[in-house]
């Protein structure tokens, strides 16, 4: 992952990053201070509950220090948009593991049962900037679910594994390119209003081509042969697939009693 910062870096040196948020699994003092240090900015990750924190003179595990000092029900805002309510309790802390002082954030949704712990590597920022900062992680989900949902790069996928994966993965971020040099889509970035969805912009341009087609046709010279190619070339691209659902022309074996074995399974049930 620092990997894949440095190169970053390198590679669009003109792109000013503010935060850094990972998951748990990169929530080691040595990532925080190296990630801090490519970019120069805050870094926010989780860290368990069983970490150990300073408090009075002696170590606790976060779990127990915010045990004793638990959280505020307050509001906050989902990657800038839509409120919800979660109990936040913080404080800076000594962490044991990372052998200096963090900024730890307990924090837990209305819905949810138990706290999960955040920890920031800049102790100069607020408890509530930290939090709605670490929902912008949450992006990468909403990338996946376009990248799932209206891309068809999901199950629909023809080419399976690693190799297929990264080459579905190509190809949906030159699609995500195409698409922002939509008019409309341009319109909306150069007048800072928020950018049309991946697929809303998908039906848009379905539209905008069977319109097209249809303009096309109507004013072709010979109508009636443009739509006999059109037909010819459906027939040639799309095949039904046959339905797994439907067992009509498969060996299901015979499925009823064998009258042979009527004497044997009389002598097992009557024990004989």
């Amino acid at each position: 992952m620092l990997t894949l910062l440095e190169q970053f870096k390198y590679a669009h040196s003109d792109i000013y990053v503010r935060m850094v948020a990972v998951d748990a699994l990169y929530g080691t003092g040595e990532f925080l201070d190296k990630a801090e240090k490519v970019f120069g900015c805050q870094v926010i990750s989780q860290i368990r509950g069983n970490q150990n924190v300073g408090f009075r003179k002696e170590l606790i595990s976060v779990t127990q220090y915010f045990q004793k000092y638990p959280g505020q029900l307050v509001d906050i805002k989902i990657r800038g948009g839509a409120a919800i309510e979660a109990h936040i309790s913080s404080a800076r802390l000594y962490v044991d593991a990372h052998k200096k002082k963090r900024f730890v954030i307990a924090i837990k949704y209305a819905c949810e049962q138990e706290y999960r712990y955040l920890v920031a590597s800049d102790i100069s920022w607020r408890t509530m900037d930290i939090v709605q900062a670490y929902t912008l992680r949450w992006l990468a989900e909403v990338f996946i679910e376009d990248w799932k949902l209206y891309q068809g790069w999901g199950q629909l996928a023809k080419q399976p594994d690693d190799d297929g994966s990264r080459r579905g993965l190509i190809l949906s971020l030159l699609l995500d390119h195409c698409l922002l040099h939509h008019p409309q889509q341009l319109a909306r970035i150069e007048n800072n209003l928020p950018a049309a969805t991946v697929g809303s912009l998908l039906e848009k341009t379905r539209v905008e081509a069977l319109l097209s087609f249809i303009h096309s046709l109507l004013t072709a010279d010979n109508p009636q042969h443009k739509l006999a190619l059109l037909s010819k070339a459906v027939e040639e691209i799309f095949h039904l697939a046959p339905s797994k659902k439907h067992l009509v022309g498969r060996d299901l074996g015979r499925l009823e009693p064998s009258p042979s074995l009527f004497y044997r399974a009389k002598v097992v049930l009557n024990g004989i």
